[in-house]
C-alpha cells in the first residue's frame, strides 16, 4: 500500500478534520483477498489482516489504531468513547482528538461526516437494509449543530449500473418515500437496479443535510481497484475512517 492507494474526500472539511477510503491495492493478502484486506470476518489469514491494519496505520500515518465495528447491517450508533473491541455497531459518532470512527464496506455505502465547525465526526456503514432502517437519520441526531451545518462524503459502493435487487426493497424505500422511485429502474417484472447513493442523498436532504460530495465511485465495476462482495462473493474488505486532528 502507499498513498497513491488510499482515496481522500474531495470536501470543504474543516483542516482538523482527516478521513480516507482504503482501496484493495497494497497489503500482504493473498487471493481471493489480495492485496490489502482489513476484514477479519471474510475468512482470510487473521495475522495476515493484522498485517495489513498495522501497514495501514503506518502508511496513512494514523494517530492511533482504527476504532472497528462488528458491523451487523443494523442501526446502533456508538460513541467513540464507549467503543470496545467487537462491539457491534454500524456508524460511529466522535468528539475527541484522534479517535478514529471506521467502518468497512465491500459494495455496501460508507458515509463519512463532520460538521462545520469542525467538533464532531462520524462513519456510518449503510447496507440497503440499514438505510431503510434509518441509520443515517439515527446517526445525524448525534450532531449538535443545525443540519445545514453537516457535511457529508459518500465513498467508494456498488453503482446504479450494478445493484440489482428485488421487489422488495424496492417496495421498501418507496413506501417510505415516493421520491424514492428515482433511485430505481426496473429490469423485468421482479428485479430493479437501485442507486444506493441517490437513495442515501434523499436521506439526507429530507434532513435538512445539503452539503453532500462523492458518490462517484463503483465498487462492482472496477475490481483491480475495489473489493465487491456482490461481485466476486468471497472477497476482502475495505476501510472508510474520519477524525478529528488537534495537534
Amino acid at each position: 500500500m502507499t498513498t497513491d492507494s488510499l482515496i481522500f474526500p474531495d470536501w470543504p472539511a474543516p483542516d482538523t478534520i482527516k478521513a480516507l477510503s482504503t482501496t484493495r491495492q497494497g497489503g500482504f493478502s493473498l487471493p481471493p483477498y489480495d492485496g490489502c484486506n482489513l476484514g477479519t470476518h471474510v475468512g482470510d489469514e487473521p495475522n495476515t489482516v493484522i498485517k495489513n491494519r498495522e501497514y495501514l496505520v503506518d502508511v496513512a500515518q494514523l494517530p492511533e489504531s482504527p476504532r472497528w465495528l462488528n458491523q451487523i447491517h443494523g442501526i446502533r450508533v456508538i460513541n467513540s468513547t464507549d467503543w470496545q473491541l467487537n462491539i457491534d455497531a454500524d456508524a460511529i459518532v466522535s468528539q475527541q482528538n484522534n479517535h478514529i470512527c471506521t467502518i468497512m464496506t465491500a459494495d455496501c455505502l460508507p458515509l463519512l461526516l463532520c460538521n462545520k465547525q469542525g467538533d464532531t465526526v462520524a462513519a456510518i456503514h449503510a447496507g440497503w437494509r440499514g438505510l431503510a432502517a434509518g441509520i443515517i437519520e439515527k446517526t445525524i441526531t448525534e450532531f449538535r449543530c443545525a443540519p445545514q451545518d453537516i457535511l457529508v462524503w459518500l465513498g467508494p459502493a456498488i453503482g446504479p449500473n450494478q445493484f440489482e435487487v428485488s421487489t422488495d426493497v424496492y417496495q421498501t424505500f418507496t413506501q417510505h418515500s415516493a421520491k424514492a422511485i428515482q433511485a430505481f429502474q426496473q429490469t423485468d417484472a421482479t428485479h430493479y437496479l437501485a442507486d444506493i447513493y441517490l437513495l442515501a442523498r434523499q436521506r439526507l436532504t429530507a434532513l435538512g443535510v445539503n452539503a453532500i460530495f462523492g458518490g462517484d465511485l463503483c465498487t462492482a465495476s472496477n475490481k483491480q481497484r475495489f473489493f465487491s462482495y456482490r461481485r466476486d462473493d468471497i472477497t476482502g474488505r475495505m476501510a472508510s475512517m474520519i477524525w478529528i486532528s488537534h495537534k
